[in-house]
């Protein structure tokens, strides 16, 4: 080898050949191993035979002939061996970043081989903090070996629930207000198992299609679906059910735990998986089926059949089955009847028929894709079947289902439980219901009805006629009975609740409240200033009774519609209170004989916000009053509901004090009490005001339209109310003990037709004309007389006098022209006709004379949209009001429900 080859010769002091060799000058602090017996390189540099033989053998020949030959030698005779430290502060690389300088950190400097090399030695910069792939390899089948051992634990450790476990029913029990029980229903108890055999293909296929499409070839459990589960439910977002038909079984039938939280999907995932794996899918299916929740307290498909159809599972046709698949997604919002007490906004016939449709529609087109339903077949099914009433529990007949409906509704309403959670079972109910008062307001519209209403004799006029009433307590606002309907198995709709009925002249004492509560405007001052500058009237205050009365804003100018027409309002039978010229009366006058042009007089005076703002005061819901910018307002052509009404006049009986009508004492369950009813009130109107207002209505029972109304030996005040068209007619009054309100009206009883009508009562019960002074009155005195049986009588507060006699000008007595506005009828009314003649039909004039013809419309309220408990008194177009007399959407419920 030529010299200028060679390697420089090391230093004396230490090096890598002084550390091989063991030299005396090396600084490793290692003993070298004897020269010859490890193979060293060193025993290949050729020292001479004259070195100290105290390092080895010494002058021993060389065994290899090159260098390369000696490394691979001493790597297969010592590579076990490690090689002697080389001198710190150099490297391989001469310096100190070198692999073997302070580079290598401290797995190099302790001589150990670190287990996770991170950050990485030998790197520089961004590279020692980049993980190799060996890293992520291993860290990536670490986790997933990881994720696999836990779910092979959870697998291993899991067992499947018995069916009969957990998928027993519970019921919810409702108490009346005495404690005694009133029905245990509402749970899991509507439910009879059927097997596979009996239920039809197309129901198996249906829910397949629209559900789970890969169930008969699927583990039981969809990946994707369980990912995003989890992750929504991880980051609090919208939880979600298992996906899969066998998930939802699991979930149905085999868990008791029903809670949407991380540890309860996972233990379905591993329960779905076992079940999945070793119960075959014919039992999942059937399971499945057996256990599903279809609404109207039906669990399984046997119930849903009998429920919405009234037939056996085995019976259902493709239709059926593919619209009780649809009902799966959720009976509220599904159920072609409606779920309106649980949610009025979106859950009304109309919408949720639409829904049901479009979702049954659906999965018909799913079941022929994929080949589970011929194409022939398919097209006969374009429209929803025909479903039965919603009611299948016999001991909800009578009056009872009605009750627990309204019960139901406030609590979901309310909060206090989730109609998810009492579709579950478990709660106890106590209501405000008193047996005794439900039972005799129940026999008190049949006498009369029985009496009185022959539909066979006189189908023409006695058909569908139909009653409600409510009674609550005005000293707690606990709802004591309602009358819903003839029976809640075959007339489903609660005529208690929300019915369209306008209340015509009972709307009255509203405007009288406000009148005394803010006063009538002055009529030389501007708009602004008029707010400010009121007089509070008395009840002695002088307005007219003139019939066609011309009806004139607070500051004397006339009143004009849109199309610059007058206003002229008319008096029940066209007749005029009072003497010429000025045909004045005050107003507990024209309260006794329900006068309409003196209360649309009073109420543009006060100011219809006024009147809108006293009655919300008095307790009704804003979405249920109707045509607020316009004269007719004041004399009912609103439509808030029975229990709404008996509600606010409860205020007048309680001197101004008013509470929001409750069904609902408390709720327990297992846990303990849920909820208990909290006793509040707030100062509607002053007791001065209240009491005047009651004071005035004393006068319509004692000597006007409301003497049927009278009680032995109590006090009490009340109101008539007739609307125009004679379709609909009512009684409100109360003592001070209780205040109770009754309708009564004609309307086709096909509760699954859309637009329903509001039909004339001409000729009912045989009278020419039906009043609230008629049937309405007298149930209301037949059913306070035994619900107040036993209680002492008591007087209603003397009232302190109020305000100011506005336009005082002295006038006679008031002398009708014609008959009273509605007739004063004996404490025992006759159903003999009565002898006030109803008013002919009018024509347009110029003029305005009757209210909806001032624009040829009739787009709102009754057909003409007001009252003739006094007149026609309807609005113009720009009245909310629905057709044939609803209130559009039919709001302003009972506890936000659909109710007025």
């Amino acid at each position: 080898m030529s010299e200028h080859r060679r390697k420089p010769p090391q230093p004396q002091g230490g090096g890598r050949a002084a550390a091989r060799r063991g030299q005396p000058g090396s600084s490793s602090g290692r003993r070298a191993a004897p020269r010859g017996a490890t193979g060293s390189l060193s025993d290949s540099y050729g020292e001479s035979s004259h070195e100290s033989d105290s390092y080895g053998t010494g002058g021993e020949e060389r065994q290899f002939g090159s260098r390369a030959e000696a490394r691979r030698a001493a790597q297969r005779s010592g590579g076990s061996r490690r090689r002697a430290p080389e001198p710190a502060g150099r490297g391989r690389r001469g310096g100190p970043g070198g692999p073997n300088g302070p580079g290598r950190g401290r797995a190099a400097a302790s001589g150990k081989k670190r287990l996770i090399d991170y950050p990485r030695a030998g790197k520089y910069g961004v590279g020692r903090w980049v993980p190799s792939w060996k890293l992520v390899t291993g860290l990536f089948i670490g986790f997933f070996g990881g994720l696999v051992a836990v779910a092979g634990v959870g697998y291993a450790l899991v067992s499947v629930p018995n069916v009969d476990q957990t998928a027993t029913a519970q019921n919810n029990v409702y108490y009346w207000a005495n404690g005694t029980e009133m029905v245990a229903t509402g749970g899991e108890t509507n439910r009879q198992n059927v097997n596979l055999s009996q239920i039809p293909k197309a129901m198996q296929y249906a829910v397949i299609s629209q559900e789970n499409k890969t169930f008969e070839t699927d583990s039981g459990i969809d990946p994707k679906g369980i990912a995003r589960a989890v992750f929504n439910m991880a980051r609090g977002g919208e939880t979600q059910g298992g996906s899969t038909i066998t998930q939802q079984y699991v979930k149905n039938a085999r868990l008791n735990d029903q809670s949407q939280t991380i540890s309860r999907k996972f233990k379905e995932i591993f329960v779905s998986i076992k079940v999945g794996a070793t119960v075959p899918k014919s039992k999942i299916m059937e399971g499945y089926l057996n256990s599903a929740y279809y609404g109207r307290s039906a669990y399984g498909i046997q119930a849903a059949a009998r429920a919405y159809f009234n037939k056996d599972a085995v019976d259902l046709n493709e239709g059926e089955c593919a619209f009780l698949a649809a009902t799966l997604k959720g009976a509220t919002y599904y159920d072609p009847a409606g779920a309106q007490s649980i949610d009025p906004a979106n859950a009304t016939p109309e919408a949720n028929q639409k829904r049901a449709l479009a979702q049954m529609q659906d999965t018909l087109d799913k079941m022929v894709e994929y080949g589970h339903l011929s194409p022939a077949v398919r097209a006969k099914y374009t429209e929803l079947p025909a479903v039965k009433n919603p009611r299948s529990n016999n001991e909800l007949s009578g009056q009872v289902g009605y009750l627990v409906d309204l019960a139901k509704a406030y609590v979901i309403n309310n909060d206090i439980i989730s109609a998810d959670q009492l579709q579950q079972g478990g709660y106890s109910i106590y209501t405000t219901f008193d047996k005794k008062k439900v039972d005799e307001l129940e026999k008190s519209v049949q006498k009369v009805q029985k009496a009185n209403i022959k539909p066979k004799e006189r189908p023409k006029t006695d058909k569908f006629v139909q009653f409600g009433g409510a009674s609550v307590d005005p000293t707690t606002g606990a709802i004591k009975a309602i009358y819903g309907g003839e029976d809640a198995t075959k007339h489903f709709t609660n005529n208690a609740d929300a019915t369209g009925a306008q209340v015509g002249s009972t709307f009255k004492p509203f405007v009288l409240a406000a009148a005394m509560k803010w006063g009538v405007r002055d009529p030389d001052l501007g708009e602004s200033q008029a707010q400010d500058e009121r007089t509070v009237v008395s009840p002695k205050s002088l307005y007219s009774g003139k019939n066609d009365l011309k009806i004139k804003n607070y500051d004397g100018s006339i009143w004009k519609n849109e199309k610059d027409k007058e206003w002229l309002q008319e008096n029940d039978g066209q007749q005029s209170y009072g003497s010429p010229p000025n045909y004045q009366i005050d107003l507990r006058e024209a309260m006794r004989e329900s006068v309409n042009s003196a209360f649309v007089q009073l109420g543009m005076d006060v100011g219809l916000d006024k009147v809108k703002e006293a009655a919300m005061d008095a307790g009704l819901k804003e979405n249920s009053l109707a045509g607020t910018s316009f004269p007719s307002f004041s004399i009912g052509i609103s439509d808030p509901s029975a229990i709404r009404m008996a509600g606010a006049y409860a205020t007048f009986a309680a001197s101004g004090k008013q509470r929001e009508p409750f069904s609902v004492q408390k709720v327990t369950s297992k846990d303990g009490q849920i909820y208990a009813h909290k006793d509040e009130s707030k100062d509607a109107f002053d007791p001065k005001v209240a009491d005047n207002v009651t004071d005035v209505l004393k006068t319509v029972v004692e000597d006007g339209t409301g003497t049927n109304a009278q009680l032995s030996d109590r006090e009490v005040a009340g109101k008539t109310g007739t609307t125009d068209g004679n379709k609909s007619a009512w009684f409100v009054g109360y003592t001070p003990q209780l205040s109770t309100s009754i309708t009564m009206f004609r309307m086709d009883d096909d509760e699954t037709k859309k637009n329903r009508q509001f039909l004339e009562m001409f000729g009912t019960g045989g009278q020419e004309k039906i009043h609230g002074a008629s049937f309405p009155s007298e149930i209301w005195h037949d059913y306070m007389e035994q619900a107040l049986k036993g209680v002492k009588a008591e007087p209603f507060p003397t009232p302190d006098p109020i305000g100011e006699i506005v336009n005082d000008v002295p006038s006679p007595t008031p002398t009708p022209t014609v008959s009273e506005t509605e007739p004063s009828a004996s404490p025992t009314p006759s159903p003999s006709p009565s002898l006030t003649s109803s008013s002919p039909s009018p024509t347009p004039t110029e003029s305005c004379q009757f209210d909806w013809q001032c624009t040829g419309d009739n787009t709102g309220g009754t057909d003409n949209g007001g009252t003739t408990d006094g007149g026609v008194t309807s609005s113009p177009t720009e009245s909310p009001t629905g057709e044939n007399g609803n209130n559009g959407n039919n709001n302003g419920g009972f506890f936000g429900g659909p109710a007025g």
